[in-house]
């Protein structure tokens, strides 16, 4: 490695330990806590309705939903603290008390939210996994989907933006094997003759001029009481469209 190149390292290691010291102090930001479940009235001093962002990366979604819904609160979830500092950041300067962040792994979310406490999720653009063998970590596979049943109150949406066809072609497929109810389906976001206001919010991908040279999909459904336990069908089935490829 060049010396140059040593020296932009350093400095990106530096600012990003910097952003994971300073989201300690934010009080929006909370670090993998305890005793979370039931008890987010008390985070947000409320008790409106609690929407999460999974994945939420920069957190732009959650900010801009924020900004639009401000009789609910909203929660951007990811793992990466460097990546949220940004969305957090911006809330307490804009001084949207409805948003919040979590830093977490999505699988434990039955661990920080109590059975129907979340009433909307927002999946948006996550990494399509676009290999067979790697479709459990889909974040619309049934594996994710029985973790957001335990969370999600009776009836409470999943909402799906993405620009991968694979992974809107995936989650169509999972909606009609496991009878989930979909109550929206667009194909082409940006060439319906209106857009919705939450459907304008622009991710930093999104924001890319190679997300822009795609079409966006947007999906949004509502799940069963419970999910029938055919994954590996599911899985087998993956594999077969994949032969056929």
């Amino acid at each position: 490695m060049l010396p140059g190149q040593l020296f932009i390292f350093a400095r990106m290691a530096q600012k990003k330990l910097q952003r994971f010291a300073d989201i300690k102090t934010f009080p929006n930001v909370l670090e993998y806590p305890v005793h979370m479940q039931g008890n987010w009235k008390h985070f947000f001093k409320n008790d409106r309705p609690v929407v999460l962002e999974l994945a939420c990366g920069r957190g732009e979604y959650t900010v801009g939903l924020s900004r639009l819904f401000p009789q609910r609160n909203h929660i951007g979830i990811d793992v990466k603290g460097n990546r949220m500092y940004i969305g957090a950041k911006t809330a307490l300067a804009e001084g949207l008390d409805n948003a919040g962040f979590l830093r977490t792994q999505i699988e434990k979310l039955p661990d920080y939210f109590a059975p129907g406490e979340v009433d909307e999720i927002w999946i948006t653009f996550p990494d399509p996994q676009l290999r067979t063998s790697k479709a459990k970590k889909r974040l619309t596979h049934p594996r994710f989907l029985r973790l957001y049943r335990q969370v999600l109150k009776e009836g409470g949406f999943i909402r799906l933006k993405t620009d991968s066809p694979a992974l809107y072609g995936f989650t169509k497929k999972v909606a009609a094997m496991y009878g989930l109810k979909l109550e929206e389906d667009q194909p082409d976001v940006y060439g319906q003759s209106t857009v919705s206001d939450d459907l304008k919010i622009k991710t930093h991908y999104e924001s890319l001029d190679i997300a822009q040279s795609k079409k966006i999909h947007y999906l949004r459904f509502s799940l069963p009481a419970t999910l029938p336990n055919i994954d590996d069908e599911l899985q087998e089935i993956l594999k077969q469209d994949e032969n056929l490829d």
